[in-house]
């Protein structure tokens, strides 16, 4: 469809849309068809970009949004639209980010870097719009993948069995008390929801040169500050060290300090209620999340954090 519209699209960008060189990233997981092009200016002079068709309407808002607001930390939006030609279909000309992924080489300054751009969307994005309960997503089913766990344990004689089943009842006998906490939150941060360092590039173009810009808002929500700091620590359980002792949720915590933005005092315990939430359904995601280390971490992070908050 991509090459179809290619026409269409350089007739919608009257004619300032160069030819396109279509490809598909390793990392896409959706539908999206992305390019290479170039955009010739006012003055003549061409720039090259990035093009992606279709785009979904919230990644469309957001990425357009905040290149509105000026962030830096996000993508530079060139030309963008919610229809081409007959079919209601968003697209989006984008600067070309000549830098590498953080996960490439993730030094601790890359981790530095991308808390701090992290911060600085979510006071963008505040600054934008409101975030609001109204706004939340769906409330994930707990039980469900509660359920699931305990199931998967048995079904797979995982190692460690015995102390799986152990931690897994205990906390199915204080979900309620759990997930009433966690839900009852404060909803007050607009949430990138997909932070792993494969969604930062630097500007480029050379290797750690410019600044860290965060790609892929299709995920971005409204919840607590807290969630995109463990979203990114729970990609490390077990191998810690590629953090270089950078705790997101200690740091991300400072930096909003920094930007006045809202910290609570009891925002590390509804942490460690969102990781035990978050332990505790690892064996249902075995076959796609069945590191060995990462499934042996979470089971010591159950363990630890378990018997303080369920006593």
């Amino acid at each position: 469809m991509a090459v179809e519209l290619e026409p269409v699209l350089r007739e919608a960008t009257a004619g300032r849309l160069g030819p396109i060189e279509w490809f598909r990233s390793s990392w896409q997981q959706g539908g999206a068809a992305t390019g290479f092009s170039t955009w010739t200016g006012d003055d003549g002079n061409e720039t090259e970009t990035m093009v992606k068709l279709p785009v979904g309407s919230r990644e469309h808002y957001w990425t357009f949004a905040l290149s509105e607001s000026k962030c830096i930390h996000s993508p530079r939006v060139i030309a963008h639209g919610t229809a081409l030609g007959n079919y209601d279909l968003a697209w989006m000309v984008l600067e070309r980010l000549r830098g590498k992924t953080l996960g490439r080489d993730l030094t601790r300054e890359c981790v530095l870097s991308f808390l701090g751009a992290s911060c600085d969307v979510h006071l963008k994005a505040a600054s934008i719009k409101p975030a609001t309960a109204k706004d939340a997503r769906e409330p994930t089913d707990w039980e469900r993948l509660l359920d699931r766990a305990i199931e998967a344990v048995v079904d797979n004689a995982m190692p460690d069995e015995n102390r799986w089943l152990k931690m897994l009842k205990l906390v199915q006998s204080r979900l309620g008390v759990l997930v009433g906490q966690w839900r009852a939150r404060t909803i007050d941060t607009w949430c990138h929801g997909d932070l792993h360092p494969g969604n930062a590039l630097y500007r480029g173009p050379g290797v750690h040169e410019g600044e860290v810009v965060l790609i892929d808002f299709a995920l971005m929500h409204t919840g607590h500050w807290i969630e995109d700091a463990l979203y990114l620590e729970r990609l490390y359980w077990g191998h810690e060290s590629l953090l270089h002792g950078v705790k997101p949720v200690s740091l991300l915590g400072k930096l909003r300090k920094q930007a006045s933005l809202p910290v609570e005092t009891d925002d590390s315990y509804l942490a460690n209620v969102r990781r035990v939430l978050m332990a505790s359904c690892v064996p249902a995601f075995l076959a796609r999340e069945g590191n060995p280390l990462y499934v042996a971490a979470s089971l010591d992070i159950l363990e630890r954090l378990g018997n303080e908050i369920l006593r």
